[in-house]
């Protein structure tokens, strides 16, 4: 149990289903550290595989009674879907169980709801929060015949459960206005960066593969770092100053790449991460698909690192931020005792470099890299068009 866990911590059963995906372990790993990270105590879990969910329990009636099982033997309060969950099976799942259920997108919500430090990520968390119980308001509507639309529902007459949407839908409205007052602040930091040749890099990845210690060695900050699942939420942004690169002369330092650039470390993603929360972290998102460059960090350690890989990129499309240049960063080679090392494209740029974040070892070349996409970004006699992704 890592040291930062809420005392008193709810105990849960976790239920996890496989409907023979091929990542099916992978995502029970993850259901795993969710809820270690989320502060909660894992007393047993319940497997099973179905062809389908279905419609009123998700899980069969006999897979169902299974749980009651354990949630009584253990006396859990809390049992964990790692599946989305309708609002009716929640309903009847919560009946037939006698505690309360969630899915996996509401322990993702609590996580980042503990982890926000900052304004805009309290916001955009609260969000998210209130898309996600948006949904489940609609859900409830339907089996009380109908009333929404009944005459004389209205006005003086509407249910607790319209009053409540109205203010859900009051709430949302004024955390979108306060979202984009932040994001116009953000739009004239940028241009203050561009107006002054200022170069951003964002430093993007998988939960967990390491990046708040690498933006700590880059920057020399002090970002939060633990061994969990999202440890970092709010994006922090640092100034750096990088040296010209190797075998340029100190007059044409800029040239070289010398100058200074903008690092920002940002949320981690995971496979299957709920729409609401890449709708509400938009705005934030968006500065990554505004960057000049992406340190896409890996974990070189793990054995889904490509499938982690690809799910990373997924994100990178939705946000429109897929043609932004990557320099693949295979971090965590300490781990396995391995060199650091450099490899380029068929161009002779800097497409992958091994490192260790944590002893530094191989963080020298990825300045060296920094500097180099510096150096190409801007070349006053070098039209912008020659400026190719380091990593295709």
């Amino acid at each position: 149990m890592p040291s930062n866990t809420p005392a008193g911590a709810d105990t849960a059963v976790l239920v996890s289903l496989d409907f023979g995906t091929p990542d099916y372990a992978e995502s029970l790993e993850e259901l795993r550290l969710l809820a270690e990270s989320a502060g909660v105590r894992a007393v047993a879990l319940v497997e099973g595989r179905r062809q389908r969910p279905d419609p009123a329990l998700y899980a069969g009636s006999g897979k169902v009674q299974e749980i009651a099982d354990a949630v009584m033997q253990h006396e859990a309060p809390l049992v964990i879907f790692n599946h989305d969950l309708t609002p009716a099976q929640m309903r009847n799942l919560t009946a037939r169980l006698n505690a309360r259920v969630i899915d996996r997108t509401m322990l993702i919500l609590d996580i980042f709801a503990q982890r926000a430090q900052s304004h805009e990520g309290k916001v955009q968390v609260e969000l998210a929060q209130l898309r996600y119980l948006a949904t489940r308001l609609v859900g409830l509507g339907s089996d009380m015949g109908q009333q929404r639309y009944a005459i004389g529902a209205r006005g003086p007459g509407e249910t607790k459960l319209e009053l409540d949407r109205r203010k859900l839908e009051r709430r949302v409205h004024f955390l979108k206005d306060r979202l984009e007052k932040l994001k116009h602040q953000r739009v004239v930091q940028r241009r203050a960066r561009n107006r002054a040749d200022v170069m951003s890099v964002s430093i993007v990845g998988y939960t967990n593969a390491g990046k708040s210690t690498l933006f700590n060695r880059l920057t020399r900050a002090n970002a939060y770092v633990a061994n969990q699942l999202f440890a970092t939420l709010d994006t922090t942004s640092r100034r750096m100053f990088i040296e010209a690169a190797p075998g340029a002369s100190p007059e044409d330092g800029r040239r070289g790449g010398a100058g200074e650039i903008v690092v920002s470390d940002t949320v981690g993603f995971i496979r299957h991460l709920p729409h609401s929360l890449v709708a509400a972290f938009r705005s934030t998102l968006e500065e990554t698909a505004l960057a000049d460059l992406l340190l896409h960090v890996v974990d070189a350690n793990s054995p889904n690192r490509d499938d982690q890989i690809a799910e990373v990129n997924k994100v990178l499309h939705e946000i429109g931020a897929q043609h932004i240049p990557q320099i693949l960063v295979l971090n965590k080679i300490d781990l396995q005792e391995l060199p650091a090392a450099v490899e380029r494209d068929e161009y002779g740029r800097i497409a992958r470099i091994r490192l260790s974040a944590k002893t530094g070892a191989g963080v020298d070349a990825l300045r060296a890299a920094l500097a180099e996409a510096r150096a190409a970004r801007a070349p006053q006699d070098v039209p912008a068009q020659e400026w190719h992704p380091l990593n295709n």
